[in-house]
């Protein structure tokens, strides 16, 4: 048995509150748990009550971390629950708040994965570049497709608008050209992308075509 001998505000939160123990225990508790428990300064409650309580006050409280960690930008699953391990959370409380936000609708691995590709192929960004990010970002696999189903076919396009971007339509020489191609590369693009790029920049700016080593 243990009893309640203050029930607090927690900070500037007025969701969550404070409950102090005759024990010396203190548990964040919300509006929720309050109505639910019947809590109140002097209230006491049985140790099977105040087990559930324990594990309802848990909770809510690392749902709670998730919630200021999914405020902060758009994520993968994996990424939340990497993010709430990497701040001491256990894995299987983090897999379960990871679990609750995908099921309002918080985390959509679907569209994230979506709007990544947009991204960084709005960057300029070749293909195994951007196969890179959904893997860094814990995306599953059974997404990509359909994600990297919106790059077009071809990314010989995109290869030279990048090169455009890099030499800004000046004039280059060999070793500028050399230079671009492997900022090319570090940008994801294949070698052959890379060296149809180059060719028609050449082409079209009248500057020497890089050799092939």
């Amino acid at each position: 048995m243990a009893r309640i001998v203050s029930l607090t505000p927690l900070g500037r939160d007025k969701e969550r509150f404070k409950a102090e123990l005759d024990t010396g225990e203190e548990l964040a508790v919300t509006v929720s748990h309050i109505a639910d428990y019947g809590l109140y300064t002097g209230a006491e409650l049985e140790e099977e009550t105040l087990s559930r309580l324990r594990r309802d006050a848990e909770r809510s409280r690392i749902r709670a971390r998730a919630l200021r960690i999914l405020g902060s930008r758009a994520m993968s699953r994996r990424e939340l629950v990497r993010s709430l391990t990497d701040k001491g959370e256990d894995e299987a409380a983090a897999e379960a708040a990871a679990e609750w936000a995908e099921s309002l609708g918080l985390i959509d691995d679907r569209e994230y994965a979506m709007a990544v590709v947009r991204h960084y192929a709005a960057k300029g960004y070749g293909l195994m570049r951007i196969r890179g990010e959904l893997s860094r970002r814990g995306i599953d696999r059974s997404l990509w497709d359909e994600a990297l189903s919106q790059l077009p076919e071809e990314m010989e396009e995109a290869a030279y608008q990048a090169l455009e971007a890099i030499l800004k339509g000046a004039p280059g020489d060999k070793a500028k050209l050399r230079r671009a191609g492997q900022a090319l590369a570090r940008r994801g693009f294949s070698w052959s992308e890379i060296q149809r790029a180059l060719r028609r920049y050449t082409e079209e700016f009248g500057e020497e075509e890089l050799d092939e080593e």
